[in-house]
């Protein structure tokens, strides 16, 4: 099922290779400086200038919203030594340029340990938005201690689904988010992610691969990360890392419109993974208006 392997999916997920995997952490943060060549990576424009990504979503006639729904998606922070602690600070500064109605968190909140998360503290703190703020867990939160990430989430007032749909305060009651554990290194169920939800279905899952975990269940708009754009893309876009999974190879950057459902948009991410450098792949807030 895994035909290759990215530049930021570097080491293999199973459970047993963890600590092949621990070790080889140690061994690039330690080459990394504990940081110190993010910094300078991001002063020389390195780690790319964040940006706002603009789409529109229009819903089938019968569940037309009586006003637009403006939806914010930031994910991958990768919080460590492969990212630079100012860009958080300049996404959140877009986050509250936009003023989005809702905020969603797509996971990889760290690199190589959960302790990092505190670097996203004032983040989580200051991106709350109206309708609030909801989060997932990617793959590299699983490896490297997810609970301590999860507490952290909700210590700055972000709400964790796992498995689970909330639905949006009034006007938008009938707008329910439902956010899917990680689709391979967590625990996913599509019955129990969309179990009670309303008549619009916005689809919350760290990868692209959170398609292949659907199990028939019908959603209007899907927001997945995981693939940075491939972090490192030539000048027209195209990446030249594409990660491991069947719908992230094949849905690395963009909006995807799906057969039976509506579009998957998947986000070039924040941070970095592997190496502090982002080529052609800048750091993006996504900012899509539901109708």
């Amino acid at each position: 099922m895994f035909a290759s392997r990215s530049l930021f999916s570097y080491m293999p997920s199973h459970k047993h290779q963890q600590p092949l995997r621990n070790a080889f952490e140690r061994v690039l943060n330690a080459s990394l400086l504990r940081g110190r060549v993010a910094g300078i990576s991001y002063r020389l424009g390195g780690l790319g200038k964040v940006r706002v990504t603009r789409r529109d979503v229009e819903l089938d006639p019968e569940r037309r919203l009586a006003q637009p729904l403006r939806i914010g998606f930031a994910s991958d922070f990768h919080a460590g030594p492969t990212t630079h602690p100012a860009v958080f600070d300049d996404l959140l500064a877009a986050i509250r340029a936009e003023a989005p109605d809702v905020m969603l968190l797509g996971g990889d909140y760290v690199c190589f340990d959960a302790e990092n998360v505190a670097a996203l503290a004032d983040f989580f703190a200051g991106a709350r938005a109206p309708l609030g703020t909801y989060a997932v867990i990617g793959n590299h939160d699983t490896w490297n201690g997810r609970g301590i990430i999860e507490e952290a989430l909700r210590a700055g007032g972000v709400e964790v689904l796992v498995n689970r749909s909330v639905a949006l305060p009034t006007p938008f009651r009938d707008v329910s988010v439902c956010g899917i554990d990680d689709p391979w290194t967590g625990n996913p169920s599509a019955a129990a992610t969309f179990a009670g939800a309303g008549a619009v279905r916005i689809y919350l899952t760290h990868s692209p691969d959170g398609l292949y975990r659907l199990e028939r269940q019908r959603f209007d708009v899907a927001f997945a990360g995981h693939t940075h754009g491939g972090q490192i893309a030539l000048p027209d876009g195209a990446p030249l890392f594409r990660p491991s999974g069947p719908s992230s190879r094949e849905f690395c950057y963009g909006r995807y419109d799906q057969p039976e459902n509506g579009p998957l948009i998947v986000s070039r991410g924040v941070g970095c993974s592997g190496i502090p450098l982002r080529l052609n792949a800048d750091p993006e807030l996504l900012i899509c208006t539901l109708r």
